[in-house]
């Protein structure tokens, strides 16, 4: 608005701009003669003073009860009242959010009438309205005394009443009825308009029936603004229809609600009038007296220790004097499930059947004869001792050998019920040990929750990967471990949440681990190691065929007779994709055939499906090893022997001399300490051997040489590459390459002795899995080979070493 708008010489000439009332002898002097007949138009003042209503507009034809509040409209509502006509205009906010201006009004509003003013204070106005004619806004006047229009009326004017508009008011007022009938609030309403309206207006009609619904200000504007009542009838009817939809479904869920809670309410009484039934009856009692019998029930099937006894009967006592409703009964209610829920003095009877056992230990796993050997001997023991007890068993090896399942089988030849969890990650001590009852949802530790599942108090408990146990700021659990393991200690168990000693003595337990170096040395000083170091090639072919084929056929729903994978394809599987210690591998290679497989028949396929060498990549794809792996007839390449957590492992190691004037030496591929160690000892070695083997004396003075062990990215570490190293550097000074087909392992000193190393079983394993078909080995290993199995033995050249020239002579084909 302009400046000149706002000046007070500028206000609307029906407010003054002192009073704000118009002034009857300026152009009202129809009010002299109260007799006088007087048009609507000359009745209804052409400016008007502008209230913005929130959040739906007013019709014509109703009463309306006001609430103005604020400076601006209180004033605007008493000058209203003290003028002759008494005029409001109204209008719908666009935005209510928004404050009042011309931007924020819709243009077409209804004139009200000041009817009575109900209540006034000092920061509202309480007024009824009488809602008379619309009008569309011409110009708005805005000044500090508020919004101002100038309006044109659109005066209701009476229709003749013919079958069409008496058709459309039927039927308004049938859906009118209808709501009445869903929701008899809107009755009262209805019966004030009769009154005060006639039902032959369709326009007074169709704004009465359009205040009555629920729409929100917009759509309630478009009828407003809808001049034409026949256009205006038939957008209330679409209203009024949605208004019944909703009062319908509003209706619906108020009774599902009332159904529901009238069902609870009826079930809630009559579970109590059965209860008190029952009760007069002697059928039942008490909640708190019913648990105290449950407990004394299971009491009388265990055998408890006087300490355990004890303190359950003063639980039980203290129980007796607790409410139930009282926050300690449930704590001590638990407390006694879990005291009488353990497996007190109750055994399972062991069996000692050498020849069970064995059959239990061939049908579930094939090869492993020395492993199983150690559990035979193992139950043999127990057999003439009488019980197991004090023993903890640590099956070592690598991922997929079968150390799960051998527990298994442990549990199914000795006739023990069977419990696993893991330790893997685990970092709080509470988890072994339990939480004290103090700290709220307190449990026992995993070994009492492991005793309450397995039912018996002499189990075999299964503790998967020992060796990845962490600690952390909540204590140490490997340590905890100690007092559960340690057979001097665990007679008398004491967990945190029980509070009483639990013997767990008579638990066989059975640790499972892939290296021995993060087992903490106590605790792995109470263990009885088994080493399970992995399967050859022809040891995996039996597994295939006998146990993972079978298991998959099953799993993928497929017959034996529709599908068939030759011998020579699993050869090709194992020996080109498959070569780790483990069948993890193999297993789920056979599973992606079986898919493929299953996947042909779900397709319509019917004949058999055979898979060969020749067509094993077309289900997987190119081999992932190559038999030109091993670099054989280089010089300065030679294949060492290495152990790792995996298993047993070819090593290349490579050797090369770079011409210069300064000497130097330097070794790459991620090598440790004891690797560094290791090579700097070759190359001392070799140095002060040179003309020992016909080389010149002088080589390192002109050459700097650079010792490699590819795959740089593995960290690789360990006291068994010191013969490779030497044999790699004096190949590469040489010129001639090592015999093929060898394989070589063993820790050289500065004087050229070969120093004994670990893990020969996994080496030899290696050796036959790389197709190695020479080893040399330190003679103080000997006896480690002579103890391997037959069948590992079997066309292998071995050579026993105890000095570096005992390895260059087999290296190099002096022998």
């Amino acid at each position: 608005m302009s400046d000149e708008q706002e000046t007070p010489e500028n206000i609307p000439p029906v407010f003054d701009s002192a009073d704000g009332l118009t002034d009857p002898e300026e152009g009202h002097d129809e009010f002299e003669n109260q007799d006088a007949l007087v048009l609507a138009s000359d009745a209804l003042p052409p400016t008007l003073p502008i209230i913005l209503l929130r959040p739906r507009p007013a019709f014509p034809g109703t009463l309306v009860p006001m609430v103005l509040s604020g400076k601006q409209q209180l004033a605007m509502a008493q000058r209203a009242s003290e003028s002759p006509t008494k005029t409001i205009g109204f209008v719908l906010a666009k935005d209510p959010e928004e404050p009042d201006s011309e931007e924020n009004m819709y243009q077409v509003g209804v004139v009200g009438k000041i009817m009575k003013v109900l209540h006034t204070d000092e920061n509202s106005i309480h007024l009824l309205m009488n809602c008379l004619e619309r009008f569309s806004v011409d110009e708005v006047l805005s000044s500090k005394q508020g919004l101002f229009a100038h309006v044109t009326y659109h005066f209701a004017t009476e229709l003749s009443v013919n079958a069409e508009m008496q058709a459309y008011s039927m039927a308004i007022i049938t859906a009118l009825k209808e709501l009445v009938q869903i929701n008899p609030l809107y009755s009262e309403e209805i019966k004030l308009f009769l009154n005060r309206q006639s039902m032959d207006d369709p326009g007074r009609l169709s704004d009465f029936a359009a205040n009555l619904t629920s729409s929100d200000g917009p759509e309630l504007q478009q009828i407003l603004e809808t001049f034409d009542v026949r256009k205006r009838i038939d957008k209330v009817l679409v209203l009024l229809k949605k208004e019944l939809e909703v009062s319908r479904l509003q209706t619906k869920i108020s009774k599902q609600i009332e159904a529901k809670v009238s069902k609870q309410q009826r079930d809630f009484f009559l579970r109590e009038q059965l209860k008190e039934i029952k009760k007069e009856l002697g059928l039942e009692k008490e909640g708190k007296t019913s648990e105290i019998e449950k407990f004394q029930k299971r009491l009388q099937k265990l055998i408890l220790t006087e300490e355990a006894q004890k303190t359950i009967d003063e639980e039980i006592e203290k129980l007796r004097l607790l409410d139930p409703s009282s926050p300690e009964y449930t704590v001590s209610r638990n407390y006694l499930d879990w005291l009488t829920i353990l497996p007190w003095g109750k055994y399972g009877k062991d069996s000692y059947d050498l020849a069970r056992a064995r059959k239990v230990l061939d049908r579930d796993h094939y090869g492993l004869k020395d492993v199983k050997d150690r559990i035979l001997e193992f139950i043999a023991v127990g057999k003439m001792k009488g019980d197991i007890s004090g023993s903890i068993i640590c099956l070592v090896g690598p991922p997929g050998v079968g150390k799960t399942s051998v527990g298994k089988s442990i549990a199914s030849a000795l006739n023990r019920s069977f419990y696993r969890f893991s330790l893997g990650g685990m970092r709080d001590e509470a988890e072994i040990k339990g939480h004290r009852r103090t700290y709220i949802g307190a449990m026992p530790g995993r070994f009492i929750q492991a005793m309450k599942s397995a039912g018996t108090a002499n189990p075999l408990l299964m503790l998967d990967e020992i060796d990845k146990i962490g600690a952390s700021f909540q204590g140490d659990p490997a340590s905890a471990l100690l007092e559960v393991l340690d057979p001097e200690q665990n007679a008398t168990f004491r967990d945190h949440y029980l509070d009483v000693p639990f013997d767990l003595s008579n638990v066989l337990f059975v640790a499972t681990a892939n290296t021995l170096d993060t087992i903490p040395a106590p605790l792995l000083d109470r263990m009885e190691i088994i080493r399970l170091s992995g399967y050859i090639l022809e040891e995996k072919l039996e597994i295939a065929r006998r146990y993972l084929i079978p298991k998959a056929l099953k799993n993928h729903g497929l017959k034996k007779s529709q599908i068939t994978i030759r011998k020579d394809a699993l050869r090709t599987i194992i020996d080109g994709y498959a070569r780790e210690a483990g069948v993890r591998s193999l297993e789920n290679l056979i599973k992606k055939i079986m898919r493929k497989a299953t996947m042909a028949f779900a397709e319509g396929q019917t004949e058999r499906i055979t898979i060969g060498k020749q067509n094993i990549e077309e289900y997987l794809g190119k081999p992932i090893f190559t038999k030109e792996e091993l670099f054989e007839g280089v010089p300065g390449v030679v294949t060492g022997l290495a152990w790792t957590a995996m298993g047993g492992a070819t090593l290349q190691i490579e050797a090369t001399a770079m011409p210069s004037k300064n000497k130097g030496f330097k070794q790459t591929g991620q090598l440790g300490n004891v690797m560094v160690e290791s090579s700097e000892i070759a190359y001392s070695y070799v140095m002060a051997h040179l003309q020992e083997y016909g080389i010149d004396a002088d080589f390192f003075d002109k050459h700097f040489i650079h010792l490699h062990v590819p795959a740089g990215a593995t960290p690789k570490d360990g006291p068994s590459a010191g013969v490779t190293m030497t044999t790699a550097l004096l190949s590469m000074i040489s010129g001639k390459p090592v015999v093929k087909k060898l394989g070589m392992t063993g820790e050289l000193t500065l004087t050229g002795r070969v120093l004994p190393i670990g893990g020969v079983k996994e080496k030899t394993i290696a050796v036959r899995r790389a197709g190695l078909t020479k080893i040399i080995f330190p003679e103080e290993n000997r006896k480690n080979f002579d103890e391997l199995p037959d069948y590992l033995k079997e066309g292998l050249e071995v050579h026993f070493a105890q000095d570096y020239r005992d390895v260059y002579r087999v290296a190099f084909g002096e022998v």
